[in-house]
């Protein structure tokens, strides 16, 4: 049995970028992240989420929140509350905002453990949605 194609509720995680929008998927059972793929931020967004949410029973969206090392809102915690709000808007969803101040990190150092390929280790794609399943992870454990 495919563990990403039932009709179980799923939590999408969102790792939000100016450029890339990293994604991951819970399990039927909420235990595991999966990373899921990255999407352009451009005017067709709205149509890749659209999907994500026809393919798997989306219930609960996590977005990543970023926060300066002090906890006090990033440069880019105003594009992420933005996002969020048109996301809500949109999908009439619950939306949750993560703490996802060392998620690139992790998810760099977990790649780079992973993947023998130096190429690959820089694609920043494959960095994005791994810190969304990195989100997603710390979520998940929290819920536990």
């Amino acid at each position: 049995m495919d563990l990403l194609k039932d009709n179980s509720e799923r939590i999408l995680a969102i790792d939000f970028g100016i450029k890339r929008i990293g994604t991951a998927i819970s399990d039927p059972l909420r235990m595991f992240a999966i990373a899921l793929k990255t999407i352009n931020n451009n005017k067709d967004k709205w149509n890749e989420f659209t999907k994500i949410f026809k393919e798997y029973n989306v219930t609960l969206v996590i977005i990543g929140y970023p926060l300066k090392e002090d906890g006090s809102k990033s440069k880019i915690s105003e594009f992420v509350d933005k996002f969020a709000e048109e996301f809500k808007r949109k999908f009439k969803i619950k939306i949750v905002l993560a703490d996802e101040r060392y998620s690139s990190a992790i998810a760099m150092d977990n790649i780079i453990k992973s993947v023998t390929s130096k190429k690959k280790r820089r694609d920043k794609a494959l960095v994005d949605m791994n810190a969304a399943a990195v989100i997603l992870e710390d979520y998940l454990k929290e819920e536990l």
